[in-house]
């Protein structure tokens, strides 16, 4: 007689990971770099289940204090999804556990804001280049569209700061480098405030204007090089902006 299979069969397939027994020093973190090398080696990958913790316990020779920990670490930063019935999984989306890892950094290596805006700027006239050379007719027009709105709301320096973020964005969204608009959202995060701080000297909202309105004007050109110097001008005299603020202001 043939041996029944029932549909969830493979869902309770144990995973065999690559780990080792754990130094008793710090049992959770040890856990949580022997889980991020399995995840980053491709033995668990996105999506996949892992092991009961019964079953994580016993290959990692650990208590289920330690391993909880680590579980529980590893899901606030978003590198594991935990549901209640369904078990403990890789993330999909790494997005999250990206921006996590980009704040913790930025908090405990405390990079200098001007670094972060210079680095944006090399990234950027990529984007820029990208977005000229890859984006749709509809993107651009959207890109467009933003420059008007930003022209009619120059006098509001909060919307603005609103449009000129959902401008920076679609051409990140345009250039078709996801790798590249992870990098720049997650910049753009942590110089939220310089931003918004920057567009409230005087004339700065009008220079800024002009100059998204020039690099509009290479997008619609599909002038890839046009566009990326139009963007690191633009960016250029934004860091300069923000150093004349360094006088009157300390961040």
């Amino acid at each position: 007689m043939a041996t029944q299979v029932t549909p969830d069969a493979t869902l309770r397939k144990k995973t065999a990971l690559k780990t080792r027994p754990v130094q008793k020093a710090s049992i959770s973190d040890e856990i949580v770099k022997q889980l991020m090398k399995q995840i980053s080696s491709g033995n668990l990958r996105p999506g996949e289940r892992l092991p009961s913790e019964r079953d994580l316990c016993k290959q990692f020779d650990a208590g289920r204090s330690s391993l909880r920990e680590a579980l529980r670490c590893l899901s606030i930063m978003g590198v594991l999804t935990a549901r209640v019935g369904e078990g403990t999984s890789v993330a999909t989306d790494g997005s999250k556990f990206l921006s996590t890892i980009m704040e913790w950094r930025v908090i405990t290596e405390r990079y200098d804001v001007r670094n972060l805006m210079e680095v944006r700027l090399a990234l950027e006239g990529l984007a820029a280049a990208g977005a000229a050379e890859r984006g749709t007719d509809a993107e651009l027009a959207t890109i467009a569209d933003l420059v008007v709105r930003m022209r009619d709301a120059v006098g509001d320096a909060k919307r603005f700061s609103t449009l000129d973020l959902e401008f920076h964005l679609a051409i990140s969204r345009s250039s078709k480098n996801l790798a590249m608009m992870d990098m720049l959202t997650m910049i753009r995060s942590q110089l939220a405030r310089v931003v918004s701080t920057v567009l409230k000297l005087p004339d700065a909202r009008p220079l800024s204007l002009k100059e998204h309105e020039a690099i509009v004007k290479a997008l619609l050109k599909r002038d890839p090089e046009e566009a990326r110097k139009a963007m690191q001008a633009h960016l250029g005299s934004a860091v300069k902006r923000y150093d004349s603020t360094q006088s009157k202001t300390t961040y």
